[in-house]
C-alpha cells in the first residue's frame, strides 16, 4: 500500500464485482481510476421474463386509455425494469408518447437517468432509494387512495412497496417484467481484498458459489461492502460479514463507502 495517495485510495486492492456483466463496466472503470484491480465475478443474471402476457396486457391498458381502468402511476425501480418495460412498449409499436397522462415514479438516479434517455422526466424520485423511501415520498405527495399503480419490477422484488401502497388504499398491479437469477453454483469466487454487493440477489449468488463453505471463513481476509441496508441485512442473514454500507444507495455511494473505509 506504499503507493496509495489521495487520488488512488484503493491502490493495490483486488475488488470483487458481483454485478451482472452488462452493468459492471462503469463501476469497474471507476475502481481502476481509484487504483484498484477490479475482478468481474457476476453472481446474478438478468433474463427476460418467460411470459410477457401480464406486462403486455398492462401496456395495452395504457394504450387503450380507458378511463375506468387506466393507471395513475407507473413505478419503475431499476434500470433493468426501465429496459424491460420499454422493450414491451416497443413490441406494441409504441414509444414514450403512450405514457402521456400517467405519472411516473423512479427509484434512484440511475433509474431516473434511464428514463431521461427515453425522453421521460419522472414525476417523483424519492430521496431514499428504497421501497420505504418511495412510500414516504408518496405520503408527502398526497393521498393515493383509489389510485391505480403499475409496478413493473423484477420477479423477486420485495413486496414492501406493493403492500405499502395497498395499505394506503391504492389499487396495485405488481407485474414481473424481468427475472433476476442468482448463480446456482459453478466456480468458487476468486480471492479478493474487498468484495462488493449491489443487491440481495448478488449476495445469494455469491453464497451459492461457495459449495457449502462457511462465508465468514471464506471472507476472513476480505472486507465486504454493501450498497445499502437491505443488501447488508441479507448478507448478515446468510452469514456474510459486512464491514461497510453505503450511505447513498447508488454506485457512486458505494464508491464513496469504499474510499471512506480506506481512510480517504
Amino acid at each position: 500500500m506504499s503507493n496509495q495517495d489521495d487520488s488512488t485510495p484503493l491502490a493495490g486492492q483486488r475488488v470483487l464485482v458481483t454485478r451482472p456483466a452488462h452493468q459492471s463496466a462503469e463501476f469497474m472503470a471507476a475502481l481502476r481510476a481509484l487504483g484498484a484491480e477490479p475482478i468481474a465475478f457476476p453472481t446474478i443474471e438478468i433474463v427476460p421474463i418467460a411470459d410477457t402476457g401480464p406486462l403486455d396486457d398492462a401496456i395495452q391498458r395504457i394504450i387503450s386509455r380507458s378511463s375506468e381502468e387506466q393507471y395513475n402511476w407507473l413505478v419503475l425501480t431499476s434500470t433493468n425494469g426501465v429496459a424491460a418495460f420499454w422493450d414491451r412498449l416497443a413490441a406494441a409499436g409504441r414509444d414514450a408518447r403512450a405514457l402521456t397522462g400517467i405519472k411516473i415514479a423512479a427509484i434512484g438516479p440511475a433509474t431516473s437517468a434511464a428514463l431521461h434517455e427515453r425522453s421521460i422526466i419522472p414525476d417523483l424520485v424519492p430521496e431514499i432509494y428504497t421501497a420505504e423511501g418511495i412510500l414516504a415520498a408518496f405520503d408527502e405527495w398526497g393521498s393515493v387512495t383509489g389510485q391505480r399503480f403499475l409496478l413493473a419490477r423484477a420477479d423477486i422484488a420485495r413486496r414492501a412497496l406493493a403492500k405499502g401502497l395497498i395499505d394506503r388504499g391504492a389499487q396495485v398491479d405488481e407485474i414481473a417484467s424481468y427475472r433476476t437469477v442468482p448463480v446456482s453454483g459453478g466456480d468458487p469466487p476468486p480471492a479478493a481484498d474487498i468484495v462488493t454487493f449491489t443487491s440481495s440477489s448478488t449476495v445469494q449468488g455469491y453464497v451459492n458459489c461457495l459449495g457449502g463453505r462457511v462465508p465468514a471463513e471464506v471472507l476472513s481476509h476480505s472486507r465486504v461492502v454493501c450498497i445499502g441496508p437491505i443488501t447488508a441485512a441479507t448478507a448478515q442473514e446468510l452469514g456474510v460479514p459486512v464491514n461497510a454500507v453505503a450511505e447513498e444507495y447508488t454506485i457512486p455511494g458505494l464508491l464513496a463507502a469504499l474510499k471512506k473505509m480506506m481512510g480517504a
